[in-house]
């Protein structure tokens, strides 16, 4: 059968093709979606990193990431990772970027990229009841028992300055802070923030020095290559903080904190 000098089969096909159509144009011009920012951090170092009762990330840390997502225009993804082990997740593609409380250091810019940074703090000492320790000048001398925490900043100040001292270096936070208690070292070397934390949940055998001996800032790690992605998280912070996104998270997560290091002169802000 033909249709106007058309076979019918002819007639058909045309037809197909033009009810297909509207299918076809919808799948080549739909956008793809944005790709999922994977954002390392170990989750436990609360309020920054942590998991609430149902187990899911939760903190400063976290909502600076989310808000990050946001202003990129990307899912996130967090991936809990041990703290040494983040800057080789980071290297090797298994995360985009960090934001887990890290000091940027020289010695970590040398295998990372770093953004500005967006707090300060500095390195000081939680001290048993009856150590010895009095102040930072003290654990410079022969003998002191140090611990620190692996791969943290004042592990590597601990290594690198403190020759004299018998420094232990523990996994857990947690355990550096139960060997102060018992009188197994002289001193925890740590940020103001935690120190401060732990004084306070154990007043009765710990003493908290808070006057930082070593300056040091936060940032979110990257790797070097990734010049674009480093801009636009810059451009982010500097907008954050204008629009007051750090001074919210601060009285969400520090009120208590905040008032007090505010009153004493205390370096550890935003």
């Amino acid at each position: 059968m033909r249709i106007q000098g058309l076979s019918i089969y002819y007639a058909i096909g045309i037809l197909l093709t033009f009810i297909a159509l509207p299918e076809k144009l919808l799948l080549t011009t739909a956008k793809a979606a944005p790709p999922i920012l994977r954002v390392g951090m170990e989750l436990s170092y609360p309020p920054f990193e942590m998991t609430d009762t149902a187990g899911q990330p939760e903190g400063i840390s976290v909502e600076l990431a989310k808000s990050l997502g946001e202003s990129l225009g990307r899912p996130i993804l967090i991936e809990n990772i041990a703290f040494d082990g983040l800057i080789p997740a980071l290297r090797t593609g298994t995360i985009d970027c960090i934001i887990s409380s890290m000091t940027s250091t020289p010695e970590r810019a040398k295998a990372i990229a770093f953004s500005n940074p967006y707090l300060k703090t500095g390195l000081t000492l939680l001290v048993g009841r009856d150590s010895p320790i009095v102040s930072p000048d003290d654990i410079t001398k022969p003998g002191v028992r140090i611990a620190v925490k692996l791969g943290t900043s004042a592990h590597k100040y601990a290594v690198q300055q403190l020759e004299k001292a018998d420094v232990f270096v523990l996994d857990m936070e947690s355990a550096a802070v139960l060997e102060v208690m018992q009188g197994k070292v002289d001193a925890f070397i740590y940020d103001s923030l935690s120190v401060y934390r732990h004084h306070r949940r154990h007043p009765m055998t710990t003493r908290a020095i808070l006057s930082p001996f070593r300056q040091e800032t936060w940032a979110i790690g990257l790797r070097k290559q990734d010049i674009t992605l480093l801009q636009a998280i810059n451009k982010f912070l500097q907008e954050f903080k204008d629009t007051g996104g750090f001074e919210r998270l601060g009285e969400q997560f520090l009120p208590e904190e905040k008032a007090y290091f505010k009153a004493n002169n205390i370096p550890f802000y935003f």
